[in-house]
Order: C-alpha cells, then sequence, then structure tokens
C-alpha cells in the first residue's frame, strides 16, 4: 500500500498489539518481574522524563516499535525538517522546525522581532505624546495568545520590572473594557497577532482598542502611530487596515497558529522577558529537534510518549490524558497541550482523505496540583475511567521556599505511586485499585531553554502520534464550519435556517 492511504489498523503489528492488550500486564508486575521497557530516566539536558510507572513490557514496546517502523513517520519526520509538503491539505510545508534553525531568512526576522522588542523595552520606541510605553496589550486568539501567554506566565521569574503584558483573546467585549478601564492611554501599546488579519474576534477587538486611543488621544488614525503593531503573514492586510509600514512583523505562511509562538507571534514574550530569554526558548527547542532527528527510536523522548498514547487510546481504550503541572507557573501549560494537541490530531480522515477506522487523538486536560488533588483525583484514583497522566515539575525552584517546594514535589511523587500501586482494603470505600500510569517530566529548573525543550517535546510527541495514525496534524478544517455560520448569522436569511437555530436565534431578541 502507499503511504498516504496507510491504515496502521492492517499492520502486523497492530495485530499483535491487539492480542497483548488482551493480557497486558499490571504495573506492579512488570516492575516486580524485571520486565519494563525502560528502567531508567532519558535526560536531555536539563529535562529528563522518568517512565517507570507504566505496565508496558518489552513485548508491548517492541511491537510500539515495529508500528512506527511500518508507518510514514520516518518519510514524514525527514519531509518536516526538509520543508517537504507534508501538509497536503493546504498544499504547504510545515515551518515551525525551520524557526529554530540559524537560516538567513530566519536571523532576518529574528533580527526584526530583537530590534522591535528591544526599542520597546529600552524606552527608544514611544507613544503619541512621547512617553515610554508601559503596558502591552497582545489580541490575538487561538495560537496567537495561547502560546505566547503561556510562556509569559511560566517565565515570571524573567519579567520587564517596568512593563506588564496583557492578553485578550475572547470577542467578549467586557474582558476588553475592564482592561481599557485600568491602563493609560498615553503609555499603551496594542499587538495584533493574526495570521491572516481578518480573525472576526481579533479585527473586532483590534478596533475597539483602535476607537479607545482615537477617544482618549484625539487620534484621527491610531493604527497608523507606534501605539498598534501588527503580527501577520498578510501583510498587505495589514497595511490595508492602516498599520505603519515600521510596524508590522511578518511570518511565513506554513507556520499554523498552534506553532506560531517561536516567530513573530511571539513578539509579546520577547518584551516581556527580554529578547535573550525569547532566543534562549528558542535554543532549548532546537535541542529538542535535534533529539527527535537523531535520537534511537527506543530512547527519543517525543516517539516514546506518542507510542505510549496510541498503546493507552488505540489498544486499551483509553479516551483522554490529564497534564498536571506541578508549579503554579505552569497553569496554562495544560490549556496550550489541549489545542496543540486536539486541534492537530482531532481528526477522522487519513491523509489520503478516506475515512478511518480507528481511534485518533485523545482528550486533553487538566490542572496544577495539589489543586487538582483536590478536585478530579477522586476520579483518576477510584473511578471507572482510566487517565493516564503526565506530571511535570520543577526540580529547583529560586521563586518558591524550600520547605513549600519540597512538600509541593512529595505530593506530585506521592500520587503518582498512588496511582500506580494503590492500596487494598477489606473497605471497598478504601480500597484502591493502582493499575494508573503515568509519567514524570522533571525539568532541572524552569528556564526559557528547559522549558522550549518541554514545549517542542510535546510538538513532536503530537507529530509522531499523527505520523502513525497517517492523518494531517496541520489543518483545522472542523473550526471552519462554526465560523461560517457565525457569519451567516449575522446577516440571517430566515428561510434558511433551520428550526431549533431559528428559536435560538430568536429567544437572543433583536440586536442592540
Amino acid at each position: 500500500m502507499s503511504m498516504s492511504n496507510f491504515n496502521p489498523a492492517l499492520t502486523t503489528s497492530w495485530t499483535k498489539l491487539k492480542d497483548l492488550a488482551e493480557k497486558a500486564p499490571r504495573i506492579n508486575d512488570v516492575i516486580s518481574e524485571g520486565r519494563q521497557f525502560n528502567q531508567r530516566p532519558i535526560i536531555l539536558e536539563g529535562l529528563s522524563l522518568d517512565l517507570s510507572r507504566h505496565g508496558v513490557d518489552e513485548s508491548i514496546f517492541n511491537s510500539l516499535l515495529e508500528l512506527t517502523e511500518a508507518s510514514p513517520f520516518s518519510e514524514l519526520r525527514d519531509g518536516l525538517f526538509s520543508g517537504a509538503t507534508i501538509n497536503i491539505t493546504e498544499n504547504r510545508a510545515v515551518g515551525h522546525t525551520k524557526l529554530r534553525t540559524h537560516s538567513a531568512e530566519n536571523e532576518s526576522a529574528l533580527n526584526a522581532l530583537k530590534d522591535l522588542s528591544e526599542r520597546i523595552r529600552n524606552g527608544t520606541m514611544r507613544g503619541h505624546t512621547n512617553k515610554v510605553f508601559t503596558d502591552i496589550v497582545n489580541i490575538g486568539i487561538g495560537g496567537s495568545d495561547l502560546g505566547p501567554k503561556m510562556v509569559c506566565a511560566a517565565l515570571r521569574e524573567y519579567w520587564h520590572d517596568a512593563i506588564q503584558v496583557h492578553f485578550i483573546a475572547n470577542v467578549d467585549g467586557a474582558e476588553i473594557r475592564h482592561l481599557l478601564s485600568s491602563i493609560n492611554s498615553e503609555t499603551t501599546l496594542f499587538i495584533v497577532s493574526s495570521k491572516t488579519f481578518t480573525t472576526q474576534e481579533t479585527m473586532l477587538n483590534a478596533d475597539t482598542a483602535a476607537n479607545w486611543l482615537s477617544k482618549h488621544l484625539q487620534l484621527s488614525d491610531p493604527q497608523s502611530t507606534n501605539h498598534m503593531i501588527g503580527v501577520t503573514a498578510n501583510r498587505e492586510q495589514a497595511l490595508a487596515y492602516g498599520l505603519s509600514t515600521n510596524n508590522i512583523l511578518t511570518f511565513s505562511e506554513d507556520i499554523g497558529g498552534r506553532y506560531s509562538l517561536w516567530s513573530g507571534i511571539g513578539l509579546s514574550i520577547a518584551i516581556c522577558v527580554g529578547f535573550n530569554n525569547f532566543n534562549g526558548l528558542i535554543n532549548g527547542a532546537a535541542c529538542m529537534d535535534q533529539h527527535f532527528q537523531s535520537a534511537p527510536l527506543a530512547k527519543n523522548m517525543p516517539v516514546i510518549m506518542a507510542l505510549l498514547g496510541l498503546w493507552y487510546g488505540n489498544f486499551l481504550d483509553v479516551q483522554s490524558h490529564a497534564i498536571v503541572p506541578y508549579c503554579e507557573r505552569l497553569s496554562l501549560l495544560p490549556s496550550f497541550l489541549q489545542q496543540l494537541d486536539m486541534e492537530s490530531n482531532g481528526k477522522r480522515s487519513n491523509r489520503a482523505g478516506e475515512p478511518i477506522n480507528y481511534s485518533t487523538g485523545p482528550i486533553i486536560w487538566g490542572q496544577t496540583g495539589t489543586n487538582g488533588q483536590h478536585a478530579f483525583f477522586q476520579l483518576l484514583h477510584q473511578g471507572q475511567h482510566l487517565v493516564p497522566v503526565d506530571f511535570i515539575a520543577i526540580r529547583k525552584d529560586n521563586t518558591s521556599s524550600p520547605t513549600a517546594h519540597r512538600l509541593l514535589l512529595l505530593n506530585m511523587v506521592a500520587q503518582a505511586a498512588a496511582l500506580a500501586f494503590g492500596e487494598k482494603s477489606t473497605n471497598e470505600h478504601k480500597n484502591y485499585p493502582g493499575n494508573r500510569p503515568s509519567s514524570i517530566l522533571l525539568m532541572e529548573e524552569l528556564t526559557p531553554f528547559n522549558l522550549g525543550m518541554l514545549i517542542a517535546l510535546y510538538e513532536h510527541k503530537v507529530f509522531t502520534s499523527g505520523a502513525i495514525w497517517n492523518i494531517n496534524c496541520f489543518d483545522q478544517w472542523g473550526v471552519e464550519l462554526g465560523k461560517k455560520l457565525t457569519q451567516q448569522l449575522m446577516n440571517p436569511d430566515q428561510t434558511a435556517l433551520d428550526k431549533a437555530t431559528l428559536r435560538t436565534l430568536e429567544s437572543l431578541g433583536p440586536q442592540d
């Protein structure tokens, strides 16, 4: 069969894995019998991956490796890094890893981002009344919001003392109105982040910002001033909006939104933590890129994480996966990874456009520990759903107290052990079945470099899963129908509406 219509469910390794799943070993048995597929953490620079709490023995793992080798994975991985057109539904290459290289094109874009971010940070670039900027508002949605917002929150230790960075995404007007009531128009700069510069939510919020600047600064064309910057793949549309040519950063069409924080979309990051730290983030991702390209599959962090996900999802009928960082600064990471995974791999057709008969992307969700322990861990321990967990923690945290940080880490280790091994009791209410798998990702410190490695690790995990399933990770047609219907409802043709939609629309009342 050709790789475009490859069906993993028709391989001998898939059949073998189905048989192995019928008698899947328990975590405790695999450990006690010394049959673990990987008994020591995999370490890359300041990041380690502990896989010791999985009921996966060598026979299961070897069959998963065989499945990978039979799939288009190797061909697609080569294409990812060579610039081949692997996003076949949009006829594009996939360019986010290119942003982590030292090509002439990329260096030029980085230098432009560096120059602009440093002029804002050092006060060289000023507002209409010649005051330095103290508040930066990033207006974007999806990948133009989640990635930069998550990174800025995670790297709080590196924030600029004199500049606050805010994020506005939702079209809910209450959010931007509340923010505008608390900041000074003379010292506020808006970054309008949109790949197409036509995104409905983003452009409505941008208009609100422009009108606010016009009112408070008596500006007839606020878009053309230093108070508004555009980051986009559509320079012509940004110019048509009225932005100054010197205040537009561009990136390539082949950069997907959820993979775009490494591009000009990361301007808010560079302003918040400084360009050198933004560059450290990129260098950490480049380190993971190299590992993903060169490490043997059996020792390859993203590949192994993807294979474990396939084992649980396709052979043990697991439907969801929890991300639980034991670090409050990583509180937005579960949401970021939710978009990365579910928008990439929530697909029902293969790369040839044929319907598929096997499960693809899992439901990704989570919250920080120890908060999650007091919210949903009851279900993880004693519920009827099997939910694998990724625990993520920082070994050394200079922003916390030694006592608090030690207790935080001990809570994580205790939860991982309780999930894996449980505890028997004659009182069924207090019986913990165990055999609940988890991985522990431990960063030496929460530095830009280590965070870059972590993000790229999950990017490549998602890519590997999609390659084995033979789906396209880099489109998102599923969100387009809702956008189209919203446009239709703005000027509805009553005769074209279904009865349920018409009744709901009428219940909203007339437009103000």
